[in-house]
């Protein structure tokens, strides 16, 4: 398996050393579907010019990333697209490792209930074979580099490409059931962007899973994991936190980064939900909306966590899709992470309600060629901007919304012993 992935790295890299070399590069990078307010690459160049004047990055209205990122490329600056598609690759490679794991443990997990006769008859075509299992982590890899939404962020050097690298290491240090490195790339996610916060319960349903610790409250073995991994994850994140205080002798980078991300007060269009709601209302009441709209991404966590509690990776895939819909300034790198793990569930796939599918891609693919439509008076109009750029999730919150579905049928049709 390793020559075909070699082939498909190969593959991608070309295709990104190509399009940096085209004139397609300027364009794509001012795509606002591409890059945000938070992760666009000429907001790290202001980043550092005014950091190499002596000045700190946060003291204005524009760079808005974090202390470590413009570190990084304070060094790296004239090797920014290799370090871009280097994170690209690694991304992918840890993703293949990751599942490659998880199949692993999901094939003795779907061997021992055959065995014990828990599945019905009627649910045998859903229950993965060795071959299915064998090309789904090449598929998963293939799925993220050659995605075109992963292309773009790459090809824009949007710093999303990064912060996907971030996730993909935690996922596998999860499934690897290593807590503290599992912990370390999730404070270093949640430091990157806030969201991936809502990415604590199912790591530790795993991780209690892969220790064989009961899920019950009343456990006190329970409550121990669960606080030495809490422990884990705070002192990292403390530690991390730290450290960018040390780097900027200033803490101006917290109001600067994570209140940006939770008070939206830019309101350029992108493909998420807030711009177009919050332009179109009265000051008077955004606190109330912005508060509103931020719970969204954390609301659904404990309903998941008590409804796929035996299903922590699947959960894990569902709330990298809440994060990428709901989060305030998303980009189409965030949709390419989760879409990256469509192949892992594609066993649910056989149900007719997934061909709708199908009628969302063509949508999606006329996002380039499409602007904020003009009126007849040659004015935009912000409403028909929204409804395009809103396009590009639709693909797989349906993919994801079906699976959920697939999932909890596979589960209702399991015999009870």
């Amino acid at each position: 398996m390793a020559a075909p992935l070699v082939l498909v790295v190969l593959a991608a890299v070309t295709v990104r050393a190509a399009l940096y070399r085209s004139s397609l590069a300027v364009f794509i990078a001012e795509r606002v579907e591409v890059a945000s307010p938070l992760n666009a690459w000429k907001r790290v160049v202001e980043g550092l010019a005014l950091l190499d004047l002596g000045v700190s990055p946060y003291s204005g209205a524009i760079f808005h990333e974090t202390p470590l990122i413009i570190y990084l490329f304070h060094f790296l600056i004239e090797y920014a697209e290799l370090v871009f598609m280097i994170t690209d690759v690694l991304t992918a490679v840890a993703l293949y490792l990751a599942i490659q794991d998880f199949n692993k443990v999901v094939f003795k997990k779907q061997k021992l209930l055959i065995e014990l006769d828990k599945y019905a008859p009627d649910v045998a075509e859903l229950i993965q074979t060795p071959m299915e299992m064998h090309y789904i982590p090449l598929k998963v890899a293939l799925f993220y580099l050659l995605n075109p939404y992963t292309v773009m962020s790459c090809v824009a050097k949007s710093t999303c490409a990064i912060n996907n690298s971030v996730i993909a290491f935690f996922i596998l240090a999860t499934i690897k059931g290593s807590a503290f490195l599992s912990a370390v790339f999730l404070a270093l996610a949640t430091y990157q962007s806030l969201y991936p916060l809502t990415l604590f319960a199912p790591a530790l349903l795993y991780l209690l899973q892969r220790q064989f610790i009961p899920i019950k409250l009343k456990s006190k073995s329970f409550w121990l994991y669960t606080v030495q991994y809490a422990s884990l994850y705070l002192c990292s994140l403390v530690v991390i936190i730290c450290l960018s205080f040390f780097l900027l002798n200033s803490w101006d980078f917290i109001p600067s980064v994570y209140g940006f991300i939770l008070s939206v007060p830019d309101l350029t269009p992108n493909i998420g939900l807030f711009w177009y709601f919050f332009a179109e209302m009265f000051e008077h009441f955004s606190l109330f909306f912005v508060c509103v709209f931020q719970i969204n991404v954390f609301f659904y966590t404990i309903p998941l966590a008590i409804k796929l509690k035996e299903h922590p990776m699947f959960f894990m895939f569902v709330q990298l899709a809440i994060i990428s819909i709901f989060k305030s300034y998303p980009t189409v790198g965030d949709i390419a992470l989760y879409m990256a793990f469509l192949p892992v569930w594609s066993h649910l796939y056989r149900y007719p309600a997934h061909l709708g599918l199908f009628l969302c891609l063509p949508p999606a693919g006329i996002l380039p060629h499409s602007r904020t439509a003009p009126d007849k008076a040659g004015r935009d109009r912000g409403h028909a901007g929204f409804e395009i750029r809103t396009v590009p999730p639709f693909p797989g919150t349906w993919a994801t919304l079906r699976n959920v579905q697939s999932l909890g049928y596979l589960g209702w049709v399991r015999k009870v012993p």
